[in-house]
This record gives C-alpha cells, structure tokens and sequence, in this order.
C-alpha cells in the first residue's frame, strides 16, 4: 500500500539517518547510567557533556545553563511553574500570548488556579505581536513574560529581540517556547536578551522524548523551584537518569539543522510558495499568518465552503496534514491560533496546515496541489462523501 505524501512536519518529524546513526553506539555499547562511578558512566558521562557544549554553543549560552528534559512541554512546564514559585513574593502576575500552545497556556491556566494572574494578549491579524501592547501589559508585579519564537500552526515569527529588549527594560524575565524554531532560524540567547528557552528534538529530525531548557544563570540569573524532585540530577531541577542516546540526539539533530539552515531554508521556502501558488488556483482560499515573517516550511490556509474535517478525511488516504496543533486537530473544534487572528468560527475549522520538511520533494508537491484541488472541487460539487 502506497503511503500518503507526508506534509505534516510541524507535528513531527522523521528520525535523520544521520542522528540515528550517532545514538546507536549509545544504546548498545556505551550504555552506561551517567551517575554510575566507573568507566561506563564515565563514558556516558563524557558524551553528554560534549553534547551540553554542543547545545548551548547553537543559541550562544554556556552549558551549565542548559537543563535536559523529556521534551518542550516539561522545558515549559519547568520555565513557567518553576518561576512562579520561585519568585511569588516578588509578584503574581504573568504574560502570554493568545496563540501559544496549550504546553504554555495551560501551566499559567494552572497558576490562575493557585491565585496567580494571567494577561493573555491578543495579536494582529497577521499573528504578529503589537509590542506596544505588551508593553502596556507590565506591571510592577509581573514577573515573567512568555512568547512562542515560531507558532506551531501559522508558523509566525515573533520579534524575540526587540521582545527581550522591553523585558529587560521593565526588569521582567523573558521565556520563549522554541520548539519549532531550534535550529531553523538563527537564536542568540545573548542578543535576543531571553532568559529561558523550551527546545525539543522531534521537531528536528531527532528522537522523541528529549529536549532541553535554557535558564540564564548570568545577568540575571534565573531562579527555578524543581517540579520533579529525585536523584538531584541537572543540578537538582530535573531530577531522572539522562537518557544519554536521546541527549546525543538531540544535540546532533541541533548541529545538522545549523548546518544546513540557509540551503535548506531556501529549498523549502521555494516549495512552500509553489504550493501556495498552485492552490491559489481555487476560490476562496485564504492565507494564515504573515505572508513573509515565517517559518519556511510552514503554510496554513482556510478554505471557504468546505468542512475542514471532510477534506482532512477525504485527503487522508493520499496526503498526512493536520488543520491545527498535532495535540489538539481531533476535537474538530475551531483553531483558537485561527480566531485570535480574527478568523470565523467557519474559517477556523475549515483550515490546513501544510508543513514541509527536509524529504519533501518537488514532485510530492505538486502530487498534493493536484489531489488538493480536485479534492476540494469534488467536495463543492457534493460528489465525494461528506461526514458533515
């Protein structure tokens, strides 16, 4: 059975040839428990600490500030409840945006619970931030402010700089979630002035199951209250045995990104706009987010008169997309990325998000321009089954 074009990169990626290649000796030779006092820890031990410096040297930090976690939704997890109870006597209010992933918006819901008050701003209709209005938001009491760097649906870049600027202007500590922009746009923690950062390999051709978070320790440096306590591993803030083939993952899965981030770039963002360009063939089909300020890989569109849900089954058998966040595109509910942009109920649900990746070819891509449109066309006319 032929499997479907794969365009759903934003969700997950496939496992590099060359990452995998890098864990092996890690799981059947060098196996050892990075604790353990003899030459298999050791051995063990020395891996990981390459792959630390490797890590941190790709967003320009130092690697006793980088903290290994299971992936982006711990790092979250981490930055956001491990700031606020660190530092609730000096304030009990936080920032976040509208758009960001449930992995951020739903730690602060938590945090409202407990009695900490959250500003959730809104954002223009190209998904961009209006930074006047996070400004305005801070207050003396607001201790933490987090911006996703790349939205998982729309794939918008936010302007980390000028957000870390204002942040420090205002003595306000800085997160990013960077799960979908680690190694595919150039991040300086330094420059970009961002006191914590979420990372994940599965969005990089690397493994699942690891990631990593970035917590300044210099100028400021950032307090953290451990949300899982144990071994006292990572100085005492994530406690768990390093799982050490995940972490050389991860770091060669960073390596290979950067490596290649320009050429590649380039190549799918010449994709991406051939299919944007031949699917604007049919009538009424709407872009989502920035035209320009965006991850390349990544487009998401609605498309009016037709049931997101009948097109994503229709389309399943020959093309694997979503119409939203992987976590949430099966309760066939209108995006909440979509209407914070100023979308219908209708045109929220009624969207795709294509995501390309580093095996996306040409051909693929006019495959899913032709099944797409002649999907859609079929669906209008009420020849093909519809759920709804």
């Amino acid at each position: 059975m032929k499997r479907p074009i794969y365009l759903d990169y934003q969700a997950t990626t496939p496992m590099d040839e060359r990452v995998f290649a890098a864990m092996k000796p890690f799981f059947l030779d060098h196996f050892g428990n990075p604790s353990s006092p003899h030459l298999y820890g050791w051995e063990a031990l020395a891996a990981i600490n390459q792959a630390r410096e490797k890590i941190a040297a790709s967003i320009h930090a130092s690697p006793d500030e980088i903290i290994f976690t299971s992936g982006a939704t711990e790092a979250n997890n981490l930055a956001i409840k491990g700031v606020a109870e660190a530092y609730f006597s000096q304030g009990r209010h936080l920032i976040t945006v509208q758009t960001e992933h449930r992995a951020v918006l739903d730690p602060c819901r938590y945090l409202e619970s407990l009695g900490f008050e959250v500003t959730y701003l809104t954002v223009q209709a190209d998904g961009l931030l209006d930074l006047g209005q996070l400004e305005a938001a801070i207050r003396p009491d607001t201790i933490l402010v987090s911006v996703m760097a790349a939205n998982n649906e729309i794939g918008v870049l936010q302007p980390l700089a000028e957000i870390g600027a204002i942040c420090h202007r205002q003595q306000v500590l800085f997160h990013s979630d960077a799960a979908q922009a680690i190694a595919k746009i150039p991040l300086n923690v330094e420059t970009m002035q961002i006191d914590l950062m979420s990372l994940t390999a599965h969005k990089i051709y690397g493994p699942k199951g690891i990631g990593a978070l970035y917590r300044r320790k210099r100028n400021p440096k950032v307090q953290l209250a451990a949300q899982i306590q144990g071994g006292g591993q990572e100085d005492g803030l994530r406690s768990g045995t390093l799982p050490t083939p995940l972490i050389i993952g991860l770091a060669e899965a960073i390596s290979l990104g950067l490596a290649e981030l320009l050429t590649e770039n380039s190549r799918q963002q010449v994709l991406r706009d051939r299919l944007w360009q031949g699917l604007q063939s049919l009538d009424g089909v709407i872009l989502n987010g920035h035209p320009n300020q965006r991850l390349a890989g990544n487009l998401n569109i609605s498309i009016e008169g037709v049931k997101g849900m009948s097109l994503l089954l229709a389309l399943q058998p020959h093309i694997a997309l979503a119409s939203g966040s992987a976590c949430s595109s099966q309760n066939n509910l209108p995006s909440p990325v979509l209407k914070a942009l100023g979308r219908s109920d209708a045109l929220a649900q009624d969207s795709l998000r294509l995501g390309l990746g580093r095996f996306t070819t040409a051909p693929e891509i006019d495959q899913a321009i032709a099944i797409i449109l002649e999907t859609v066309k079929s669906l209008r006319s009420g020849k093909s089954y519809k759920l709804f």
